[in-house]
């Protein structure tokens, strides 16, 4: 295999001698069970699927693997209010550059309130503007790491950003992750967001019961169903609502 200066993280694999328990979390999940190996797109890649699908999942293990805490942050938060961590991260191997990224950082959007706190505990506010997050709304905070505190070079863990953002919002953050990777950074992306799922020449990867595949943009049900929604939103709606064909 040929090691090049980017993506910093090439590719993840299950270790040959992993021991894997299919009747138990995390490999109880169709694309966890099935998977053998991701290789990551130098720029962006996109983790996407139904609520369950595993893609959290994976993305929580690579950033454990890569020496982050289970609820994100930097490599120095080490931040862990709960035991709800799965093994998986001890079961892959990692697939790296011989360049090593200058930044990185691990954005857990449900766990995103506690490294706030973290951050106000220590004090330590330079890289995020010089305040609180917690003085800031949830989606101005989210902003504020693109713009503040990732400096580009760097890798970056995303678990759905798009939670606390508006549409414009996320139009703002696609600009920001667009403007990091022209300064040499990598993504690596889970997301239910049509917006940020149109970032150009991206890898997308779907989480389902077959296991792991590469689709494009248009064959993501985060596009079909918003585009189908938003042409014929009366008539969906009429759908949903109307009533029940088997009482009529």
């Amino acid at each position: 295999m040929t090691i090049t200066a980017k993506p910093y993280l090439q590719s993840i694999f299950i270790k040959s001698d992993a021991s894997l328990d299919f009747n138990s979390y995390p490999f109880n999940i169709p694309a966890v069970a099935k998977l053998d190996q991701i290789r990551f797109h130098p720029d962006a890649t996109f983790f996407v699927g139904e609520n369950g699908a595993g893609k959290s999942t994976v993305l929580e293990a690579i950033a454990l693997a890569l020496g982050y805490s289970p609820e994100g942050g930097t490599r120095n938060v080490q931040l862990e209010t709960t035991k709800s961590v799965s093994s998986l991260y001890e079961s892959i191997g990692l697939v790296q550059s011989y360049r090593k990224p200058r930044d990185g950082y691990f954005l857990r959007a449900e766990t995103f309130f506690n490294v706030a706190t973290y951050m106000d505990e220590v004090g330590y506010l330079d890289g995020y503007g010089g305040k609180s997050l917690h003085s800031r709304s949830h989606g101005e905070a989210f902003l504020t790491l693109l713009t503040n505190k990732f400096n580009g070079k760097g890798l970056y863990l995303l678990d759905e950003p798009e939670a606390a953002l508006s549409p414009n919002r996320q139009l703002a953050a696609l600009s920001a992750i667009h403007q990091l990777v022209q300064n040499e950074s990598q993504f690596i992306i889970a997301t239910h967001s049509p917006i940020l799922l149109a970032y150009p020449n991206a890898k997308i990867i779907l989480f389902d019961e077959t296991g792991l595949s590469e689709v494009t943009y248009e064959q993501t049900d985060h596009y079909s169903i918003t585009r189908d929604f938003l042409n014929h939103y009366d008539r969906r709606l009429e759908q949903l609502f109307g009533p029940d064909p088997d009482e009529s």
